[in-house]
């Protein structure tokens, strides 16, 4: 079975890669090895539709084989469900992933946030070769530390402390 995987996002190319390595008789592609292919705006206001436009887009180059997109950010209480679908973009369009987490802390402060609940929330977005569209979303609640500790950081991994844990994800 073909798979083709709808980012650029090398973090998100290696989890796929190692969440999908030991399905046997998988041939996985990604978006990047395709020459004439650009990524769609993400222009969606839920992670659903914009996981919708990214698989869709793929799916309609790659139609014969299955195509995978995601969508995923965190959503913090105390900020308004920020930074949402725009976590990526959170400090700017070409913001480092440090970036977005200093902003992040920055902006809790600021506002003074007392209500550290958060959650990541992932959605993914499946074509078949048929054109059947299948649709997955999962939550991880828990909270957002003081400050980023950890080693192996990934987006917000390191502020992010999972409920009934002492640890960040990092």
């Amino acid at each position: 079975m073909e798979l083709w995987i709808a980012t650029s996002n090398k973090g998100k190319l290696s989890e796929f890669q190692v969440l999908l390595n030991s399905l046997v008789d998988l041939e996985l592609h990604h978006q990047g090895e395709l020459s004439t292919f650009f990524s769609p705006p993400e222009n969606g206001q839920s992670f659903y539709e914009n996981a919708k436009i990214k698989a869709r887009a793929l799916h309609a180059v790659k139609n014969q084989a299955w195509t995978l997109a995601d969508d995923s950010g965190l959503e913090v209480e105390g900020l308004g469900h920020l930074p949402g679908i725009h976590s990526a973009r959170y400090a700017g369009a070409h913001a480092s992933e440090a970036e977005n987490v200093a902003k992040l802390l920055k902006m809790m402060q600021i506002r003074n946030v007392t209500d550290r609940k958060a959650r990541f929330v992932a959605c993914l977005v499946i074509y078949t070769p048929q054109g059947e569209e299948l649709k997955f979303e999962a939550y991880l609640n828990g909270k957002i530390a003081m400050k980023p500790a950890g080693q192996l950081c990934f987006g917000y991994d390191c502020v992010f402390i999972p409920d009934c844990q002492t640890q960040t994800l990092a």
